[in-house]
């Protein structure tokens, strides 16, 4: 079997977007019931919200996708990473008019977001999730088409308000996309269609992993308020991030979701802080371990490890009762009978890369008029069954889903300035609350 484990082929994703259209991609699939609604002639106005690695990435991906996108507004709570994107953005797109932004389309701070959101056609949202909710709810109210990172939220009162967005966002006809992106990816979609037509079986056990090295710290700086430290370090506070259970795992537990076609009814597991406990770590744990059961009694093994030093893993594996399968993000598929024995091998090291195809599909649906990308519910769905996961190893206990959506489990306050006070804070030695199993409890 070819290692074609951790290695996206960038080259040959640039290679090939350059070849193919989006609307082309978009209209040989277009399924027979989508609905028909206005379609965009000229120019689709598009607004960055949360303007970091990802947003910058995102809203480069929307420009490829569509020639006609221009970049209309941008927000983010700090004005040095507006100006980060926009000396990307030059130095990838010179002198472009489809990157028409000044200073009266900028908004800095916590309420921006309003006024980027109603100068476009299309909004981009890839601030830290806590934030996410509130931003897309705006969205949707302002009869806006969305892309979204993962995760949609941070807590279950999130995952409410993501849910009923959704809903009106499904009788607006708004198009959404989350960025779950495997189910944008070739490999995926092929194994999901095999899976889906019996050649393993009925699925009844998985391991799926998201073991890495773990990820960067910014170190605090004088003049920081409290909060304006913990939105820098975002990823270590549980009310912005979700712990990287939620903010990472979250692919890999969405394939579960998928290729079972189900979310788990219950979840146990344990977790802690390992080697990554010092004050600049914030609240996360190190790893966690997890296993999902679903309602046909499907037992899904989840791990999540941010170790240096240890082994990496990124991908998923099923067993099924007449065989199994194995898949990763690096564009490989494996599915085998019960012997071992190969029934199909993808090897697509040449394929379109998945980020750039959520982007491709999302605009030439707008462009032409068509309703057919609904992922809120997914996104929520794979969102809740991370926040699921975090409670069981925050807790210890055995959470299920019916009383983890019966909670009431709210982390992310209303916030106008870096002066408001931050949800959690630290003690005099600057240490912050961490998770106690056995203590931390959910009930």
């Amino acid at each position: 079997m070819k290692n074609k484990k951790e290695k996206i082929n960038r080259r040959g994703f640039i290679e090939q977007s350059a070849k193919i259209t989006a609307a082309g991609i978009m209209l040989s699939r277009l399924p027979a019931k989508s609905k028909k609604l206005f379609s965009i002639e000229g120019e689709i106005k598009v607004a960055l919200i949360g303007c970091g690695g990802r947003g910058t990435g995102a809203v480069s991906q929307a420009l490829e996708a569509d020639q006609d996108v221009r970049i209309v507004a941008m927000a983010d709570a700090f004005r040095d990473r507006v100006d980060e994107c926009l000396e990307s953005l030059s130095e990838k797109y010179p002198n472009s008019e489809r990157i028409n932004i000044n200073d009266d389309v900028i908004f800095i701070g916590f309420d921006g977001y309003k006024e980027a959101i109603d100068l476009a056609d299309v909004v981009i949202l890839t601030t830290p999730p806590a934030f996410r909710p509130l931003h897309f709810e705006y969205a949707i109210s302002k009869n806006k088409h969305v892309f979204m990172e993962k995760p949609v939220a941070t807590d279950v009162a999130g995952i409410k308000k993501v849910l009923k967005a959704g809903k009106e966002a499904n009788r607006k006809k708004l198009n959404v996309v989350v960025g779950l992106q495997r189910h944008y990816q070739k490999s995926y979609k092929i194994i999901k269609d095999r899976i889906d037509r019996g050649r393993i079986g009925k699925i009844i056990s998985g391991q799926v992993y998201w073991n890495s090295g773990g990820v960067w710290v910014k170190p605090r700086e004088n003049g920081q308020t409290e909060l304006e430290y913990q939105m820098r370090n975002w990823y270590y506070f549980n009310w912005l991030c979700g712990d990287h259970i939620v903010e990472q795992h979250i692919h890999n537990i969405d394939v579960a979701n998928w290729f079972i076609g189900a979310t788990p009814v219950s979840a146990q597991g344990m977790g802690g802080r390992e080697v990554r406990k010092g004050k600049d770590h914030g609240q996360i744990f190190d790893h966690h371990f997890v296993e999902f059961t679903y309602p046909e009694g499907q037992v899904i093994a989840s791990q999540c490890r941010h170790q240096k030093g240890c082994m990496n893993r990124v991908e998923e594996v099923f067993q099924g009762t007449k065989g199994n399968v194995t898949v990763n993000s690096s564009n490989y598929g494996l599915m085998q009978n019960k012997r071992n024995k190969t029934i199909y091998e993808h090897d697509g090291e040449n394929d379109i890369n998945p980020y750039q195809q959520e982007h491709n599909e999302l605009f030439a649906a707008i462009r032409s008029g068509e309703y057919i990308l609904d992922d809120t519910k997914k996104g929520a769905e794979a969102t809740m069954s991370a926040i699921l996961g975090r409670m069981a190893t925050y807790s210890g206990h055995v959470i299920t889903w019916g009383e983890a959506m019966e909670m009431n489990h709210a982390l992310v306050p209303e916030l106008h300035s870096f002066n408001d006070k931050a949800p959690v804070m630290p003690n005099k030695k600057g240490e912050y609350p961490i998770p106690i199993p056995g203590i931390t409890n959910y009930r």
